[in-house]
């Protein structure tokens, strides 16, 4: 029966290309499987709880749900309205989507030229979105220096390349390094003649510079660096992937031209709603303290890994830790004994180019869920 549903599992990760298949896909696939934690999709769990409270109060309760479905939402500008209030940004700068992916593949397709920088190993959609004749670069980071990225040496690299467009996962995903705020500003003040550096600040919200761990953002940034394209997306910080929202931070006149092509009525009434409690003041104060919750546990969580032989955690300020396997175990060998033995969803990061060897990324969930993952861990290696 386990080698039946490996072969089922096996056979949807070749159809979701370079992509996880959802729980939703699992489930529904493979009936005899059972999953108990997804430390496979990168969320604050907390903040999913949170936002379902805020649901059950002001449309449950009051029977307002059918108005969200029923009506027609804002237009994109009257919601990047709403979030401007949010995040003190002007609204014309503001470019909402339906997720993160939509924004991601907007940008690559609308500024990217003829040629694209890209850090690796990274999310791949940034690579994938690419279109036929664009040439692309990548910069490299190394196992032996535990993937940080070194910004002097990336300055050099992308000035000798000469890319019109530069991506930065900060933190990275799937190893979540971290590039502090002054590093990063180094690297604009020195790429002032890229046309798109494009900052993917999807994880940002679980990385800290101070013991207060207060919230970090480089949205400030563009009115002093018209090149730079912040992207947030809502689905990790606040647990709501399935209501597919997020939002881009850039200069007003590449807001205009997005825009343009075709993104009038792209989010739905649900995520309005979210975006409408998004910029509620008190809701922001409860939501940080959620956050703080989880970013406490999850430094707990990391340093209980360091503790399991057989396996290097890397060095992660995001809510998530890339393992490498030492056993000797295979990368999709180990994902499924968590998976099918133990009913814990991990990544499997054998498809992610700039990583060779065994890894695996693991993300931190709830303190109950983390201590059946470390229990799972020292069970099998």
């Amino acid at each position: 029966m386990k080698q039946t549903v490996i072969d089922k599992i096996k056979h949807l990760k070749s159809l979701s290309g370079t992509h996880s298949p959802s729980i939703d896909t699992l489930l529904n696939e493979c009936k005899e499987l059972t999953i108990d934690v997804d430390a496979c999709f990168l969320s604050n769990p907390y903040a999913t709880e949170l936002f379902m409270q805020n649901m059950e109060k002001d449309l449950i309760s009051k029977g307002k749900l059918r108005d969200v479905l029923e009506y027609y939402p804002p237009q994109n500008r009257d919601i990047a309205k709403t979030i401007s209030k949010a995040i003190n940004v002007d609204s014309s700068n503001i470019f909402v989507g339906n997720g993160a992916i939509e924004i991601i593949q907007a940008l690559i397709h609308n500024f990217v030229l003829k040629k694209i920088c890209i850090i690796i190993p990274t999310f791949s959609s940034y690579y994938e979105f690419v279109k036929e004749g664009i040439e692309v670069v990548y910069y490299r980071l190394l196992k032996e220096n535990d993937f940080e990225l070194d910004a002097i040496k990336f300055v050099d690299f992308v000035n000798e390349n000469n890319p019109d467009t530069v991506v930065i996962i900060n933190p990275n995903n799937p190893n979540g390094g971290y590039l502090s705020k002054d590093n990063l500003v180094y690297i604009l003040e020195n790429l002032r003649e890229v046309k798109n550096i494009i900052v993917d600040e999807s994880f940002i919200h679980f990385a800290y510079e101070d013991l207060d761990l207060g919230q970090i953002t480089s949205q400030d940034l563009i009115y002093n660096f018209p090149n730079l394209i912040i992207i947030k997306s809502m689905s990790k910080d606040f647990g709501i992937a399935g209501l597919r929202a997020g939002y881009a931070v850039l200069d007003a006149t590449k807001v205009e031209i997005l825009l343009k092509n075709g993104f009038l009525w792209n989010i739905s009434g649900l995520s309005n709603y979210f975006f409408n409690v998004y910029s509620n003041p008190d809701f922001i104060l409860k939501y940080n303290i959620v956050r703080k919750k989880y970013i406490m546990n999850t430094l707990m969580f990391l340093s209980e890994l360091k503790h399991i032989n057989n396996i290097k955690v890397y060095p992660s300020k995001a809510n998530f830790a890339l393992i490498e396997i030492l056993s000797g175990q295979s990368s999709f060998d180990f994902t499924m004994d968590l998976l099918v033995n133990y009913g814990i969803y991990v990544r499997d990061c054998n498809d992610k180019i700039g990583l060779d060897g065994q890894f695996v990324r693991i993300a931190s969930r709830t303190f109950e869920e983390n201590l059946k993952i470390i229990e799972a861990l020292k069970r099998i290696v």
